[in-house]
């Protein structure tokens, strides 16, 4: 039944939204009748386009989207958008955006010391414009559709439609009004679903960040930018094909999330330590450390965060919450401590086995603490270089230098 439940969830989550918009829909149905060259229930899927496409790229979409909205509005109504909206926030945004284009683009040439300092930046200001874009743009859009499935006046000009979305009212106060309802039902599923698809579209970053290869970085962005342009551009041909299109990048979120999620974390705790330097002010206990699970840990989801623990009898243990929150899990490490090893890499550590793979991933903040590592849990293999680390010593010794050797610390 296990694997029945994501698919559960999913379609009674989508049954609790469509209820109510499709008694708004309805219930606004006499009144679309004079306005038949729009359908009351177009805003919907025009709001699910504006959300999923912003979700995709938060800075990019919402400057992008401002920047629509102002030279759509009329010159009267511009002093009453929202901020998002105004020259002073789309300019500096796109500004960004265009920086970290050429960034990518000549990701090949630039040395990757100077460029993983800017991945993560990128990373850092994706996070922040997620959460700018989710507290801003997602209820105004929420707004603007709930006003336009009940506005029961004539079909609204480009400034009145403008106004409606800063949240300033255009509808008859003297009649019922029931898009507070609808908005109360409505914005807290907007949010979870930009939430939803913003943490595979991060991913994307944390993937950029690990990558050593500026190729691989540019492939991954021009994919991401592709599927932005693909939403906007079928949306704006036919909300409907906008909407089929954002519900299927939705559900493919939905069955990505559990991975995205546990990158996401990955990448916040690595640029968290890249940035403030913790490998100074660190040091290795005596007992647990904290580090992500490898692909080699079969038993966990990869990059599960956790503590790895020695028991008095030399067992390791791996202690984790899944989602960070859940009931603790321990499981045992299958694996002889003597042929582990600690594989030191450019820009952080890995515990393998005797062939190199990865069991588990340590933060940035064990970079110079490998040895201390080793001797906690008594690994027979020492430190050995890994990665890009690893190939560099190789090609020193293949141009005639002497690549750097470590003697293998012994139990």
């Amino acid at each position: 039944m296990k694997r029945f439940a994501p698919w559960t969830l999913l379609i009674v989550t989508v049954l609790v939204i469509v209820a109510p918009l499709a008694f708004a829909a309805a219930t606004a149905q006499p009144a679309a009748a004079t306005r038949s060259d729009r359908s009351p229930a177009a805003p919907i899927a025009t709001a699910l386009s504006t959300i999923t496409g912003v979700a995709i790229s938060p800075l990019l979409g919402t400057g992008a989207y401002g920047m629509y909205q102002w030279l759509k509005a009329d010159e009267a109504a511009r002093p009453n958008l929202p901020w998002y909206t105004k020259p002073s926030f789309w300019i500096p945004a796109l500004l960004v955006v265009g920086i970290c284009a050429a960034k990518d683009a000549f990701g090949a040439t630039v040395p990757t010391g100077l460029k993983k300092p800017l991945d993560v930046l990128e990373t850092i200001e994706n996070k922040f414009s997620g959460l700018i874009a989710a507290g801003a743009v997602v209820p105004f859009a929420i707004d603007a559709m709930s006003k336009m499935i009940f506005d029961s006046a004539a079909p609204p000009t480009a400034g009145s439609m403008i106004v409606g979305t800063s949240g300033l009212a255009t509808i008859q106060f003297a009649a019922m009004d029931v898009t507070w309802l609808i908005n109360l039902l409505t914005v807290p599923f907007g949010i979870a679903v930009f939430l939803l698809v913003w943490l595979g579209s991060h991913a994307i970053n944390v993937l950029i960040l690990l990558s050593p290869w500026g190729a691989i970085d540019a492939a991954l962005k021009v994919a991401r930018t592709a599927l932005l342009g693909l939403v906007t551009l079928s949306a704006t041909l036919n909300p409907w094909v906008g909407a089929a299109l954002s519900i299927a990048v939705i559900v493919v979120a939905y069955f990505v999330s559990g991975w995205a999620f546990r990158l996401t974390v990955f990448g916040a705790v690595y640029c968290w330590e890249f940035v403030t330097r913790r490998r100074r002010r660190f040091a290795p206990t005596e007992n647990e450390n904290r580090m992500f699970a490898g692909s080699a840990f079969s038993v966990v989801p990869v990059r599960t965060y956790g503590r790895l623990q020695r028991r008095a009898d030399g067992v390791l243990e791996f202690a984790y919450r899944p989602w960070l929150v859940g009931q603790p899990k321990i499981v045992c490490v299958d694996c002889e401590t003597r042929a582990l090893a600690v594989g030191e890499g450019a820009l952080f550590s890995d515990i393998v086995d005797e062939n190199d793979r990865t069991l588990f991933s340590l933060p940035p903040r064990y970079r110079g603490h490998e040895t201390i590592v080793v001797n906690v849990y008594v690994f027979g293999g020492g430190v050995r270089p890994a990665g890009l680390r690893k190939a560099w010593g190789v090609l020193r010794e293949m141009v005639g230098g002497r690549a750097v050797k470590r003697e293998a610390l012994t139990a």
